[in-house]
């Protein structure tokens, strides 16, 4: 039985396609909206450590919104999206490290603020993560997270699931149930906080927006291409990758039309307190 570890790999060609079609896509409403949250309740001086930080959306969304008093530490597991994100650059200076959630490489009580964007989903052991958060917090800190909601309450992400089942109705790739989009139960994230040591009751947030692609070609490239999805895809052999992703994007073609695409997305924000 395989143990999935394909679906933390963001390496090679992922990140740059990643940065370029998701990121914009479905990535900066969120990151916009995690970034406004902390900076109206963070106070100057402040010490923000992220998680999962992938190409830098939310750290270049953070660098813009926050004072440049409050300083900046972005992590991911994937040094290849950590080049990508130093690539890309933020409006001021931030620390870029490696660094597993599993095993955070911070003295306890160092952070006023953890935050991860979508990120929490690829933990092996939510509690286990959380529970290194929570040691790495100040007394009074707050964790703030957000996760995607449903397949089924995400446009895109639906397309794709439907894609590719049609197209391999014996073997269909999981990735996207499996992982990205399957943790998103209210009772299930507050008693992995729980158990991780957060006593407060976290706030739980249903935040619904537009995701937006210049075209259906970029939708689907995004999906196919720039996720962990793509070896699932790849392992199949036939039909090829490309082969996939013209007919992903051909079915939003069909739900939206020729041009720009819109639709909606859905994630669920986290907010709880040390």
């Amino acid at each position: 039985m395989s143990d999935h570890s394909s679906d933390k790999a963001f390496a090679g060609s992922i990140p740059a396609l990643y940065q370029t079609h998701l990121v914009p896509m479905i990535f900066q409403p969120y990151a916009d909206d995690l970034a406004a949250r902390l900076a109206a309740r963070l106070k100057p001086g402040a010490q923000i450590l992220e998680i999962a930080a992938g190409t830098g959306v939310v750290t270049r969304a953070m660098a813009s919104a926050l004072p440049s008093t409050i300083s900046i530490v972005a992590t991911d597991l994937n040094q290849d999206m950590l080049n990508q994100a130093s690539t890309h650059g933020t409006s001021r200076p931030v620390v870029w490290r490696q660094a597993d959630a599993m095993a955070l490489p911070f003295d306890a009580g160092t952070f006023d603020a953890v935050v991860c964007q979508f990120g929490v989903m690829f933990f092996p052991d939510k509690a286990a993560a959380y529970a290194e958060v929570r040691r790495v917090l100040k007394p009074g800190g707050v964790f703030m997270f957000n996760v995607w909601d449903r397949t089924e309450d995400n446009d895109f992400a639906d397309i794709a699931t439907k894609t590719v089942e049609k197209v391999f109705p014996e073997n269909p790739p999981g990735f996207l149930k499996r992982t990205p989009y399957a943790y998103f139960d209210p009772a299930k994230i507050k008693l992995d906080l729980s158990n991780g040591g957060f006593t407060a009751v976290p706030e739980i947030i249903t935040l619904t927006a537009r995701g937006r692609a210049e075209s259906a070609q970029s939708a689907a490239v995004g999906y196919c291409q720039a996720t962990p999805m793509r070896k699932e895809i790849e392992d199949r052999k036939t039909p090829s990758l490309e082969e996939v992703t013209g007919i992903m994007a051909e079915a939003v073609v069909q739900r939206f039309g020729h041009g720009s695409v819109d639709s909606k997305i859905q994630a669920v924000v986290v907010i709880v307190e040390v």
